[in-house]
């Protein structure tokens, strides 16, 4: 909610995907968040395929007649380079979901996301869980949106460990030339990278209960979770969280609720601890395209001192998320309880 008791504007722009649909599932149901358009773009698979599991998933939350606008089928440079060995071929994990009812909206993404900041009587909270293609054409060709956007909270980046590349992240790989315009446009930014992204894991035993569900919504957030097993250092999250002596392993069906805990983030910002660093995104062909250089040196270096200080963009990075304050949160909105 603002301050005023509203719900918060949010426009979510995604490359839907099993965890930007546990996102979209987490936004349409909680009553703080006002999700006045989803608009979609390449990335976990094409964007035909995304823009029909976005509508998909909002008919199974149970979501209003939520505006959905195809956007960008490529990078801005690169080309399209799917996620489908994480995501499934269908990008929903395979699950054999039907064909949505619902149809586009009739416009593209960037001519719906500007009539949607512009209409909106507060300013919006942009989302974005994808690549930044969407937002970086959006900036770049009505900048005067930049006026009615409270703040960005993207998924992308990471201070530490990369996934696309051992050092830069999958949603900033894909589009880096994206990134670094988002990085420039001049609004308040918070990163919800890896080094969040991969912490808030779902127990098994929610899991299970939530696939057991005999509401849709709920039973699609379980099977998606379960698409979406720990992986080794989110196993050893959850193996942390358990007494010293306890030789119990992790449940195989644990899950992560991903993308999704940009969006909790908006409702709950005291759950996660940032801090307002300099970000800038190389650019360079080479192993560390993509790579989000966060710079947290107490003091400068030897190339400022030799060569002269950059201007870079302060962004909060979120370094730290409370775990299990983020997991009940996300279970209790998605089922209501």
């Amino acid at each position: 909610m603002t301050n005023d008791g509203q719900p918060i504007p949010v426009i979510i722009d995604c490359d839907t995907g099993v965890d930007d649909a546990l996102a979209l599932l987490f936004a349409v149901r909680h009553p703080g968040l006002d999700l006045r358009a989803v608009t979609c773009v390449a990335g976990n698979t094409d964007v035909d395929g995304v823009v029909r599991n976005t509508l998909t998933v909002l008919e199974r939350a149970g979501a209003p007649d939520i505006p959905v606008a195809r956007g960008a089928g490529r990078p801005l440079i690169e080309p399209a380079r799917s996620a489908r060995h994480v995501h499934g071929e269908d990008g929903m994990g395979d699950l054999g979901l039907p064909a949505p009812t619902r149809a586009p909206a009739d416009v593209g993404a960037i001519a719906l996301l500007r009539r949607e900041i512009l209409a909106s009587p507060r300013p919006v909270t942009l989302v974005p869980t994808a690549p930044l293609t969407n937002i970086a054409l959006l900036l770049r060709t009505h900048p005067e949106v930049t006026a009615n956007i409270e703040r960005v909270v993207f998924m992308g980046g990471a201070v530490a460990t990369g996934n696309a590349t051992p050092v830069a992240e999958f949603n900033v790989w894909h589009d880096p030339e994206a990134a670094a315009i988002l990085l420039t446009a001049g609004v308040p930014l918070t990163m919800y990278g890896l080094d969040v992204f991969q912490r808030v894991v779902v127990p098994g035993a929610d899991v299970r209960r939530l696939r057991a569900s005999e509401e849709p919504g709920a039973r699609l957030a379980g099977d998606l979770l379960s698409h979406r097993p720990a992986a080794p250092d989110l196993a050893a999250e959850l193996l942390s969280r358990r007494p010293p002596a306890s030789d119990v392993a992790p449940d195989p069906e644990a899950g992560g609720i991903g993308d999704a805990g940009a969006v909790c983030a908006v409702v709950d910002p005291a759950g996660i601890t940032t801090r307002l660093l300099p970000v800038e995104v190389s650019l360079a062909p080479g192993p560390t395209r993509g790579q989000t250089i966060v710079d947290r040196r107490p003091r400068p270096g030897e190339s400022e001192i030799h060569v002269g200080h950059r201007e870079q963009q302060l962004v909060d990075v979120a370094l730290e998320v409370d775990v299990d304050r983020f997991v009940k949160l996300y279970l209790e909105t998605v089922t209501g309880i």
